[in-house]
């Protein structure tokens, strides 16, 4: 068996909506996520990255599905099978609690991606996996983050810090059984 070759078994619900799949995280996500992490677009989540550390932000949400058994999503554009971005429920061993966080890949901004994946994710946590309603940690001056939590319809709850930076901490709204 190739040393690169999963043995553990994960089960990562898949998430349709008009032009997107939310999917489990793969090896062949690779080169995107290298893209991604070593970009200046990752300068809100501690990045850019050096390879090894985008490598890290590869495995994390692998992880995090198999410890929290929730995680990122791996954000594919149906009609291209590419790669846009990781949208999902996280809750690292710092966080106060579980946030819908999303990252959205270069050449798929814009497009209202981020705000499609996210409204499934946000629908799909608080429905099948009963959360009550999240947050999102957004840095103040990542306008774009902002605007779409907001457009989300989720609202500024408090000041935070996440790893020694500070942070507006929103609350997005219930949504209806």
């Amino acid at each position: 068996m190739p040393h690169d070759t999963a043995t553990i078994r994960i089960e990562v619900p898949v998430l349709e909506t008009g032009r997107l799949i939310l999917r489990e995280p793969r090896r062949t996500d690779w080169d995107a996520v290298r893209d991604f992490g070593m970009s200046e677009r990752t300068s809100f989540i501690g990045g850019p990255f050096k390879e090894w550390q985008a490598w890290s932000t590869l495995l994390s949400p692998i992880g995090h599905w198999l410890i929290r058994g929730y995680g990122m999503w791996t954000v594919e554009e149906k009609s291209t099978g590419r790669v846009a971005g990781r949208i999902g429920v996280i809750n690292h061993i710092d966080w106060p609690e579980p946030e819908l966080g999303w990252q959205i890949f270069s050449g798929f901004e814009g497009k209202g991606l981020a705000y499609e994946g996210a409204v499934a994710a946000r629908d799909h946590a608080q429905g099948e996996m009963g959360f009550a309603p999240l947050i999102s940690q957004i840095h103040a001056d990542n306008t774009r983050s902002r605007r779409l939590a907001e457009r989300m319809g989720a609202v500024i709850e408090s000041e935070g810090v996440v790893r020694d930076t500070p942070c507006l901490i929103y609350r997005h709204k219930a949504v209806p059984a």
